[in-house]
């Protein structure tokens, strides 16, 4: 029981086809399973896609038809939360007895969300909206609130969630820290070479296991009749992996995995957790709570809340 196998799922995600994405979806779990893992991580936007090298006709002042036909399409192709591609993962993971992260769009109201959806042999167990869209990220998709800062207890370890640039947030990172995280999943599609950097850091800092699960994404991964600025070549890597698994003290247990799709697999020493946390515990011993406080709000932030009184009791407050 001190053993966990965990698998870290590095492949792309074709744009405007969520049946085909739901298929590989459910197949890379099931190759994940049979490769011992007991943990499975997903990249960023997986189910939905993420559009990279996409503009959506979007510049300062203005936006074009054209732009919005696209972000039509893209709606077309999000998720929704429960829904049809959602029992579809949480059946297999009832079926395999595991546990699942996996990036996703998600359609809620007339807003997009990027998430991380967990799954586990008791269905869809939680869900995290990402807390700040990054960059152009913001034209697409709407921002998280604190209700979704989920933490899942497997039996053996606490599975938390930052969705790529989420990882630079300093106080996003102290509240996980404090909800205390011991596996820490990174879906993203940041390839960059100082990303493995800020895995390491985050698992030093956060004393915890870190699965980042990044896309590999060729231009031929999208339709023909879409043009990233990355230019037509469909041989043009556009999201270039580097998928990781880090250790609590910062060792690298696996990758990072580049040039390709593929799974990277650890076999995780649970006690290592309290041997990382002997000199290090930022919410606890190191922490100065005499001189730092943090004050998170897990409230939901929905701005219009629509009440029939009849005979119910009055509508909650709106919130600050």
């Amino acid at each position: 029981m001190d053993r966990l196998v965990v698998a870290v799922v590095q492949a792309g995600s074709r744009l405007f086809d969520t049946s085909e994405m739901l298929r590989k979806t459910l197949d890379l779990i099931r190759a994940a399973a049979r490769q011992g893992g007991e943990v499975i991580v997903l990249p960023e936007a997986f189910l939905g896609g993420y559009p990279k090298g996409l503009d959506f006709g979007v510049t300062v002042g203005q936006r074009s038809a054209p732009g919005r036909e696209e972000f039509r399409r893209y709606w077309d192709s999000a998720v929704d939360v429960p829904g049809p591609e959602t029992d579809a993962v949480a059946a297999l993971t009832r079926e395999l007895g595991c546990h699942v992260v996996v990036g996703a769009v998600e359609r809620s109201g007339r807003t997009l969300h990027c998430v991380a959806l967990f799954f586990g042999p008791g269905g869809l167990l939680a869900k995290h909206r990402k807390l700040m869209p990054t960059g152009a990220e913001r034209f697409i998709w709407g921002f998280g609130d604190g209700a979704s800062l989920a933490v899942v207890d497997n039996g053996r370890a606490r599975l938390g969630s930052a969705i790529c640039w989420e990882n630079y947030m300093p106080l996003f990172r102290t509240a996980m820290y404090a909800k205390g995280v011991d596996v820490w999943c990174a879906p993203t599609v940041d390839d960059r070479d100082n990303w493995q950097a800020t895995m390491r850091h985050v698992a030093l800092e956060g004393r915890c296991f870190v699965l980042s699960a990044c896309q590999y994404l060729l231009r031929a991964d999208l339709p023909a009749d879409v043009h990233p600025v990355q230019g037509e070549d469909p041989d043009t890597v556009l999201i270039g992996g580097g998928s990781v698994i880090v250790s609590p003290l910062g060792e690298v247990l696996a990758g990072p995995l580049r040039d390709g799709e593929g799974i990277l697999t650890a076999e995780l020493d649970l006690g290592e957790l309290a041997r990382a946390r002997f000199d290090l515990d930022v919410t606890g011993h190191y922490g100065r709570p005499d001189i730092f406080s943090l004050h998170v709000d897990e409230r939901a932030k929905e701005g219009i809340v629509l009440c029939d009184h009849g005979d119910q009791p009055p509508c909650p407050p709106a919130a600050q």
